[in-house]
């Protein structure tokens, strides 16, 4: 008999002091991510995390600040597509992505020089399948 094969749901990911934990749900049926850092540590559900299946893995982003007339700093992971047996872990890489992106009460075509500027993280941890 073939054991049934899952889609990882629980992504826990590290890069020097940087942490992110990520599930695609919760007890409360929404997505969850969590992001430390050496100097803050924020948490974000459903709506506030983006999500996108692409070629490349699956996008997940999310705004880690704002403030207006200055800059937005936006968090992206880029995850692989891990499939396993349910209660079973992978060990993986990904890669989070720091995009700060400059921003004028006109519009980005008033900056002067590039908009955005990244930041990027070669992250290690594992992907799991859990139940909610």
């Amino acid at each position: 008999m073939t054991e049934r094969i899952f889609a990882a749901d629980l992504f826990d990911l590290t890069a020097g002091d940087t942490h992110i934990t990520y599930s695609t749900s919760s007890i409360a049926g929404t997505p969850r991510l969590t992001y430390q850092d050496g100097s803050e540590s924020r948490g974000f559900s459903g709506e506030e995390i983006r999500h996108v299946d692409t070629e490349i893995g699956a996008q997940v982003s999310v705004t880690l600040s704002q403030v207006p007339d200055r800059d937005t700093l936006t968090l992206t992971l880029i995850l692989p597509q891990v499939n396993l047996p349910y209660g079973s872990e992978a060990q993986i890489d990904a890669v989070a992505i720091l995009t700060t992106a400059k921003t004028t009460i006109g519009g980005p075509g008033l900056v002067e020089g590039a908009v955005q500027s990244y930041r990027v993280m070669v992250l290690s941890g594992t992907a799991r399948t859990v139940e909610f």
